[in-house]
């Protein structure tokens, strides 16, 4: 079997791809895995750092208003369908996987002209506008977020790494500490802002760093490759840990017992997973749906949300800081927050592709439904790659509850 992902641009995009690839590879070590790209994505260090194969392709951004440059969009679009179709070709493609981006529009065309069956994968609550065609070009759709309103769409959850879906805090915890340098009896506050890391978030710890180690909370801190010239770490008995970047998000999760950070699809999955409770900011640009990742967590007590604007020192010290400091409240919210994460929607998803594959194999596949509406319940695979353990898909708009497993905080 040869499946082609297409999911290139930003980290939210390429991470459920590969965590689909890996999937579909432990299932069975036979199946070949191609990851379409383009040459400004991060695909083109991370596709290879996990050891698949990466073909690219000419990226082809839609200019979301009317300008001269829309008139070179078919032209460009014509040449990256052909591309993305050659790929399909060359490596017997029998079915390809999107999730949104750059690359997926062409991909998508390429698939519907070549005749390979398609399956989407939409992680946010709106979803872009590669998703919206290929949900049209497709039945064969699953959402990470109850939701999303997509055609033909089937909440599953969103892939994540079985490094981090694998992840017991508790028992790691005291070895991720020690790689950090910080102390295994005192509470710890992650602060990240994803991989370029955030400055408004720098900014407010920085006025407020004094005040949470004198409260003896730790913090480790990703500041972002271009920021970490910026942070100043100053000497005290507390432990204040600062890096540009971290590669195993595993340890810093287990390190910690608090997050501060972005709300993206893909940090909101991961830390609801692990049973991570966090202050979400949510990114004050685009068209809000970072907050809509982040709001059903707060609204069931797994976390806190402060605006971008409204996240200062003082906030910091006057509503973060006392949640910091209260273990029964910070453990209340682990429990919230783990009761909403979903560890197998990267198994359900190889499950559902393996079948695409097989259905298509044996009879034309068939035409789209029509309409649109909200995600639907997905039916419950079976056999081949079958998730572990007692979760299955929620009902419609409803989340699962994390099967018997309780969260522990320090």
């Amino acid at each position: 079997m040869r499946v082609v992902l297409a999911g290139g641009g930003t980290a939210g995009h390429i991470e459920p791809a590969l965590a689909l690839a890996d999937a579909l590879r432990r299932a069975d070590g036979g199946i070949q895995v191609t990851c379409l790209g383009t040459q400004r994505g991060l695909e083109t260090r991370l596709v290879p750092m996990r050891g698949y194969e990466l073909a690219l392709i000419p990226a082809v951004p839609l200019p979301r208003s009317v300008t001269p440059k829309l008139l070179t969009v078919p032209g460009r679009l014509a040449g990256a369908v052909h591309s993305a179709g050659t790929v399909l070709e060359r490596v017997h493609a029998d079915v390809l996987v999107g999730f949104g981006g750059y690359v997926a529009t062409p991909a998508y065309l390429a698939a519907k002209r070549h005749k390979v069956p398609i399956v989407v994968h939409e992680a946010n609550p709106f979803a872009g506008i590669a998703n919206r065609l290929g949900a049209r070009l497709t039945t064969h759709v699953f959402t990470g977020h109850p939701d999303t309103k997509l055609r033909n769409a089937q909440y599953l959850g969103l892939p994540i790494r079985r490094q981090i879906a694998e992840l017991d805090r508790f028992a790691l915890g005291d070895k991720a500490r020690a790689h950090f340098g910080l102390r295994t009896d005192l509470p710890v506050l992650l602060v990240f802002g994803g991989s370029q890391g955030a400055k408004s978030l720098n900014h407010a710890l920085a006025g407020a760093i004094d005040a949470i180690r004198g409260a003896g909370v730790q913090v480790l801190h990703v500041t972002g490759p271009r920021n970490a010239t910026e942070v100043q770490v100053p000497p005290g008995a507390v432990p204040y840990a600062a890096v540009p970047y971290v590669d195993r998000m595993d340890l810093a999760y287990a390190a910690a017992d608090f997050a501060l950070c972005r709300a993206g699809a893909m940090t909101c999955a991961e830390l609801t997973a692990v049973g991570l409770p966090a202050a979400y900011v949510p990114l004050p640009i685009g068209n809000g749906e970072q907050r809509l990742n982040a709001l059903p967590i707060v609204q069931r007590g797994g976390g806190l949300l402060v605006e971008d604007d409204e996240l200062t020192a003082d906030w910091i010290k006057g509503s973060l800081l006392p949640v910091l400091t209260n273990i029964d409240q910070v453990a209340a919210m682990s429990e919230a927050a783990a009761a909403l994460g979903r560890k197998d929607a990267d198994r359900w998803l190889a499950k559902a592709v393996i079948d695409v594959a097989a259905e298509a194999a044996h009879r034309p596949a068939a035409g789209a439904d029509a309409g649109d509406g909200e995600a639907r319940q997905a039916p419950a695979p079976d056999g081949l790659v079958a998730p572990a353990g007692d979760q299955r898909p929620p009902a419609d708009g409803q989340y699962p509850q994390a099967p018997g497993r309780h969260r522990h905080t320090r």
